[in-house]
């Protein structure tokens, strides 16, 4: 299984931008996907998932600015970031359930996930 994110950079309080992560290597239009972050010497946070039937679900610090959504027959899933805070610096990364056809909850608490390599946010004031 591999995860593939880009789209991370430096940007300006305020801006936007998209994250992509692309999967390959399991039954993607099953499996809940979803992105978490991370900052030096911080565990690793939820940020968003969608399910496999579209249920989302955010942290509450990102709801109205960010949105998660997925296109099957690509087998990508993307955040969409807006409204970029200095405290929404961190390194993002894609994770995908290990398995198939659970709910965000189960995917969230979950131990066992397939995770990409990262890609670096920077938002400076």
């Amino acid at each position: 299984v591999q995860l593939v994110e880009s789209g991370g950079g430096s940007v300006q309080a305020g801006d936007s931008l998209r994250l992509s992560c692309g999967v390959a290597g399991l039954t993607f239009h099953t499996t809940t996907v979803g992105w978490f972050r991370q900052v030096p010497g911080k565990e690793r946070d939820f940020v968003a998932a969608i399910s496999s039937r579209g249920n989302t679900n955010y942290t509450n610090a990102v709801k109205g600015r960010f949105a998660i959504s997925r296109v099957n027959a690509k087998n990508t899933v993307y955040l969409q970031m807006n409204s970029l805070k200095p405290e929404d610096t961190a390194v993002y990364y894609c994770a995908a359930d290990f398995y198939p056809s659970r709910s965000i909850d189960f995917f969230v608490r979950g131990t066992r996930k397939y995770w990409g390599q990262g890609t670096q946010v920077t938002v400076s004031s």
